[in-house]
């Protein structure tokens, strides 16, 4: 005969919830969560910034104080002129991150704990990239920061750096789509982090952040013209001393639109197959 005690169901039942089952997230809310989760990654490794903001900051006053007289006449003309390039320089280059932290959650598993969640399956990515738009108001914001105390004076005020510091942040946002792509066909954070500044970096200076393209070879100048990053750049100086560069605004937002049309879906479908 067996004696052994029939198992208790109290304890199972005390712990079990007894309500309703809680609804399912939506797309909005399950992104934003991601999204404040990239901002406390910058809150707990704020070291992953150092270079990217370092970079913009270093050249503003190297090149303001070494090079500004030589250039314009004065550092002060020159920082009026330069700015608007290293704050753009801010913005795309805080872009390559959003690649390098989308491989590091891939590489360490962290994907696949987010598919067995009941969310909306893009909500990591897109979350991701909505809490690297405070990357770029960061980066962008120390940077108009230095420039105020070492002399700039937008004639734009305060409406036109912010508008400038907006569409430096749009275009930064649609750029990180062709990151997060790059991320889920590459091996490490490494590779993505080292083809993303290989890429960068030419396209920086090989515009007219630093100086005015009618100086430059007739080659150079139409390479320099055509870099999406001089058309950019452009929109900043007109925005930030108080002028509305249309041709230059429509420029950029269809480098945007072209990016994100292209390299959003590629994303999504990558990572859907991994």
């Amino acid at each position: 005969m067996n004696t052994t005690p029939a198992p208790a169901t109290e304890p199972l039942h005390a712990v079990l919830a007894e309500g309703p089952r809680p609804a399912r997230p939506s797309a909005a809310s399950a992104a934003l969560t991601f999204g404040w989760r990239a901002l406390l990654k910058v809150k707990h490794v704020p070291e992953q910034l150092a270079d990217v903001i370092g970079i913009p900051v270093i050249f503003t006053l190297v090149f303001t104080y070494l090079f500004g007289g030589a250039l314009a006449g004065s550092t002060h003309a020159y920082l009026q002129f330069l700015l608007p390039g290293t704050l753009v320089m801010a913005a795309v280059l805080l872009t390559v991150y959003s690649g390098v932290n989308l491989n590091t959650d891939a590489a360490t598993g962290a994907f696949d704990r987010f598919r067995s969640l009941p969310i909306w399956r893009p909500a990591p990515i897109v979350g991701g990239l909505l809490g690297d738009t405070g990357r770029y108001l960061l980066g962008c914001s120390l940077v108009v920061a230095l420039g105020l105390a070492i002399g700039f004076r937008p004639g734009g005020g305060v409406t036109g750096v912010l508008a400038g510091i907006g569409l430096a942040v749009l275009f930064g946002f649609c750029l990180s789509w062709l990151w997060t792509t790059l991320a889920l066909i590459l091996r490490t954070p490494t590779s993505v982090q080292v083809i993303g500044l290989v890429v960068l970096f030419p396209l920086t200076f090989a515009s007219n952040a630093f100086v005015d393209p009618r100086t430059m070879p007739s080659w150079v100048r139409s390479v320099v013209r055509a870099n999406p990053i001089s058309h950019l750049i452009d929109a900043e100086r007109g925005l930030m001393q108080g002028h509305t560069p249309t041709t230059q605004i429509v420029w950029v937002l269809i480098a945007s639109a072209v990016l994100l049309v292209v390299f959003a879906p590629a994303t999504v479908h990558l990572y859907r197959r991994s």
